[in-house]
């Protein structure tokens, strides 16, 4: 009786023993679950702030292009053959930079670096013209070299530039020349279509046949700096408005 009752009380003993753990096995579990559900919320946490960050950056619009003022000149555009002429006499050489004031359609500035592979720059208030550019510069594959930029030609630095490129008017071109020889390194070419700088002499004076006319293209180099210039002086007071020929709003 007595091995009897010590099996028994033995059985019992190992049932309990048995139950002991599938209780811990149970407890150890359900830790582990609720610690891989904390583990998936915090990553789920983590993709979806991923994916609003990456939804935030592709939709995140450019800078709004926008007309700064009105147009100083009406558009009108330098031909082919002009603008050919106008990089011929530039001496575009290795390591230019080209700024084109009043850029309008691209067209001169693509045609720096398509022919020259140079960069260029074209400076454009029309935002309508700066959009059909880039689409233009695109479209020929230079983008990678040809930046527009959506400015006032008066307010912006052109010490970068070692040619710069006008189709403006006399007037307009009068009034640029003092912040041009400010800027502008020793060496560095302005090449105009069609007018001059006042009293400024241009070095080399060329006309390009267009059809029964001609167009003249007129080159300066910038001298090197001296205390007091010689040449007359004329400051920028504000926009000016103007009825000439003109390829784009400020530019070539």
């Amino acid at each position: 009786m007595l091995i009897i009752h010590f099996m028994e009380n033995l059985r019992h003993s190992n049932l309990i023993s048995q139950l002991v753990f599938v209780f811990a096995a149970l407890i150890i579990s359900s830790e582990d679950f609720a610690a891989s559900l904390k583990l998936t919320d915090k990553m789920s946490a983590v993709e979806t702030r991923i994916a609003k960050s990456n939804v935030s950056r592709v939709q995140r619009p450019s800078r709004k292009k926008r007309l700064l003022r009105k147009p100083d000149v009406i558009y009108y555009p330098t031909p082919p053959e002009t603008v050919a002429e106008m990089l011929r006499m530039a001496g575009v050489k290795k390591g230019d930079v080209l700024y084109d004031l009043g850029s309008g359609d691209g067209r001169i500035p693509i045609a720096a670096a398509k022919h020259y592979g140079i960069r260029a720059v074209g400076i454009e208030i029309d935002p309508k013209l700066v959009t059909e550019a880039e689409e233009n510069a695109r479209q020929a594959n230079v983008d990678g070299l040809v930046r527009f930029r959506n400015e006032d030609m008066f307010r912006i630095n052109y010490s970068e530039a070692t040619i710069v490129t006008l189709y403006l008017s006399e007037k307009l071109n009068v009034l640029l020349r003092p912040k041009l020889l400010s800027e502008l390194r020793p060496g560095s070419r302005i090449i105009s279509h069609d007018f001059r700088m006042g009293d400024w002499q241009p070095e080399q004076t060329v006309r390009v046949p267009w059809g029964k006319l001609y167009r003249t293209v007129y080159l300066w180099t910038v001298p090197a700096r001296r205390k007091t210039s010689r040449l007359k002086q004329v400051s920028w007071s504000g926009p000016v408005e103007f009825k000439s020929r003109r390829q784009s709003s400020v530019g070539s």
